[in-house]
């Protein structure tokens, strides 16, 4: 689903955050904020689920508090190994500074969309309307592009 030279943008391995949700909400957040270090933009996965995961929220009220641009994706399209799609989701997660997440950001559709060329241009849109496109990387890590939440 990801061109080569994006596998090192800094997505989530799924395996890890599976581990990481055991912990405490103080350690989750710890664990939230090293991974959104760094990057300019998140991109918010909509699927079926999406607006009923509990961390959902908390990664895009910090990144709103960050200055990140913020992307949602729809992924209702995208077929599953078994060549199944599912329901499209809600974007329903609350209000941010008194706006709703379409009022506040672009959301795009993965196939309808052509997410597969388009994801670097919707990325690098983000992070110009955000006035990030100059960050510096921190001296530790690679700069991330983009954060995918699921």
């Amino acid at each position: 689903m990801l061109k080569p030279d994006r596998q090192s943008a800094g997505f989530w391995d799924h395996a890890e955050w599976e581990q990481v949700k055991r912990g405490s909400d103080p350690e989750i957040k710890q664990w939230i904020n090293r991974q959104m270090e760094g990057s300019s933009v998140t991109c918010v996965l909509i699927g079926s689920d999406t607006c009923t995961r509990k961390w959902v929220r908390y990664e895009v009220q910090r990144s709103i508090e960050e200055g990140k641009g913020v992307i949602g994706i729809r992924i209702h399209n995208c077929k599953d190994k078994e060549g199944n799609t599912c329901a499209p989701g809600d974007t329903d997660f609350g209000l941010f500074n008194g706006k709703t997440f379409d009022e506040l950001f672009p959301t795009y559709d993965w196939a309808d969309d052509d997410g597969y060329n388009n994801l670097g241009d919707w990325v690098e849109q983000a992070a110009q309307v955000a006035g990030r496109l100059d960050l510096e990387p921190p001296a530790s890590k690679p700069r991330k592009y983009s954060q995918c939440l699921r």
